[in-house]
């Protein structure tokens, strides 16, 4: 997945840094800022790197979550999402949308030769 890949100095920088050193590609979304869904699909379409025919709707994020064709080849992908707190406060149901697509998005990929784990942080940061 393309996207937010720089560990940076803040506290998950060691998680990324091992996951990309056993051949996984990392990459970090931040939500901060983020309050409806338009600002939502926004944020994944430019944090990640999505393809130009993602829609910005929820089916078109769990199309390009399960079909990860458009992205470079890797052993595995970490997806750590942080700054989600203030989107879950302001559009619970949006939220909760958006936390089936990404946890059907990691069991499409469970068993896979390459996975898919997306790590919601809990601090202000995933940098």
């Amino acid at each position: 997945m393309p996207g937010g890949t720089d560990s940076g100095p803040g506290p998950l920088a060691p998680v990324l840094d091992a996951a990309r050193g056993a051949g996984w590609t990392t990459a970090t979304l931040s939500l901060d800022g983020v309050t409806d869904k338009a600002a939502f699909m926004e944020r994944c379409a430019r944090g990640l790197g999505l393809p130009d025919w993602f829609g910005r709707n929820w089916d078109a994020l769990a199309d390009c979550l399960t079909d990860l064709s458009w992205a470079p080849r890797a052993r595995g992908r970490l997806l750590v999402v942080s700054g989600w707190q203030e989107y879950a406060r302001a559009a619970p149901e949006e939220w909760g949308i958006a936390q089936e697509v990404f946890s059907a998005a990691v069991e499409h990929w469970r068993g896979a030769e390459t996975g898919l784990e997306i790590v919601l942080a809990l601090g202000p940061t995933a940098t």
